[in-house]
């Protein structure tokens, strides 16, 4: 088992500004308009790829929190395999693993299929929304946050 080497409170307290930054980007999507459940799938699946603990755990926790399904938080890790998920949702994750998977690069394929479901200025904030994950994972798995507990009354409600 990893042990933390900083906590999420450390990189709030020790750099507020750019915690703010990171933070501010990641709310922009929401801001102008995009699906918070579907905004929650993407930030899920960009953690699990760049396999942040601490991210995937939290966006778990929102998207619950949202009312995402069940059948979709346990399946966005094989989302290509599974019928739960829309066609706008499935252009959303397929452009989050092109973004997130950067150096295989994003082909055109997945671009059409994601201009197909979005707008271009909703593209636009989508990709701030992958960004904004992508370097939140940087900073979750570097220091190795440790993952946030479920509250007890869910705990209770899930055993």
């Amino acid at each position: 088992m990893s042990h933390a080497r900083s906590e999420y409170e450390n990189f709030k307290a020790l750099t507020p500004d750019a915690y703010e930054v990171v933070l501010a980007l990641g709310q922009l999507a929401a801001k102008a308009g995009l699906d918070k459940q579907l905004l929650e799938l993407i930030k899920l699946r960009a953690s699990q790829i760049n396999g942040c603990a601490f991210c995937v755990q939290h966006h778990i926790l929102l998207s619950e929190r949202l009312g995402v399904p069940a059948d979709k938080l346990n399946l966005v890790a094989v989302w290509r395999e599974a019928p739960v998920f829309s066609a706008r949702e499935r252009a959303a994750l397929a452009w989050t693993e092109a973004l997130t998977l950067l150096p295989a690069g994003v082909s055109d394929e997945v671009f059409a299929e994601a201009s197909r479901e979005f707008s271009e200025k909703e593209l636009m904030y989508l990709t701030s929304a992958v960004a904004s994950i992508n370097t939140w994972n940087r900073f979750g798995a570097a220091y190795r946050w440790s993952p946030a507990k479920r509250p007890a009354a869910a705990n209770a409600a899930t055993s």
